[in-house]
């Protein structure tokens, strides 16, 4: 079989499981939007209501926070959706032994899997606004900033997905909740989610801790694009790093894929 006969195989085959992936997503919604939406609802009504209703914090603090929680929420549904099916998918399931039997090259299988991680991370990062505006009366919003808001998002979901494939290919089952309490936590507290990154500039080794975290950027970004007035990163130095961060992950993760694949 020529490469001309099989590269409109692949594309269908690739296009049909993305469909399927899509389609079980669509089916089983409601239970996708309680994976997604609790942890931050909570945390905006906690931080942005519960904090200002006692004096702690200001109104304006839940315009700031708002950008930060639909980062992360983007940047942990990707990372989540790639990372926790593929390990049980190479140990108890198996079921990748059926997605790689399928007419198209292994690492398309990861690819794929890689997409659908970003389609899941954006359908959550359009819920959070108006679950943002159900739960603060308000959701920050600034026209001008709404292309760079969406390629934000698409670069900061594929970091959080080549992350997500690395973990899923490198750790073992027996190991799964340590490695994610041990690397969760900090990504999501070190990340700028809840805070400027240039607020934190009198405690400068703190500073430089969080700029080691990919969420960083795209925190800062998002928050360019929502609430620009509020100081930030440059943008274009946070779009530079998420597709320097995505790249390098998602090699390593594709690697760590088709070891395992072919292992």
């Amino acid at each position: 079989m020529t490469d001309v006969d099989i590269r409109p195989s692949a594309g269908r085959a690739f296009r049909a499981i993305l469909w399927r992936d899509v389609f079980v997503t669509g089916k089983e919604f409601w239970v996708f939007l309680a994976q997604v939406a609790l942890q931050p609802l909570f945390m905006l009504f906690v931080f942005a209501k519960v904090l200002n209703a006692g004096g702690y914090v200001s109104d304006d603090y839940a315009h700031l926070l708002l950008p930060g929680i639909v980062a992360l929420t983007a940047f942990l549904t990707a990372l989540q959706t790639v990372s926790f099916p593929l390990i049980m998918e190479f140990s108890f399931t198996r079921e990748i032994e059926d997605r790689l039997l399928a007419p198209l090259p292994t690492y398309l299988v990861a690819v794929e899997k890689l997409t659908l991680a970003v389609v899941r991370a954006l359908a959550s990062a359009v819920v959070m606004f108006p679950v943002g505006a159900l739960v603060l009366g308000s959701a920050p919003w600034h026209p001008d900033g709404l292309l760079l808001l969406i390629v934000s998002l698409i670069l900061g979901s594929w970091v959080g997905a080549g992350i997500g494939l690395t973990l899923g290919t490198m750790v073992p089952p027996s190991k799964i909740s340590v490695i994610f309490a041990v690397i969760l936590t900090p990504l999501m507290f070190t990340g700028a989610t809840q805070y400027p990154w240039k607020s934190l500039d009198s405690m400068r080794w703190f500073q430089v801790v969080t700029a080691f975290n990919p969420l960083t950027y795209l925190s800062e970004v998002v928050r360019a694009a929502v609430v620009p007035d509020v100081p930030h990163i440059a943008p274009w130095i946070c779009l530079l790093v998420l597709v320097l961060s995505g790249a390098l992950f998602t090699a390593v993760g594709i690697r760590g894929f088709m070891r395992r694949a072919l292992s």
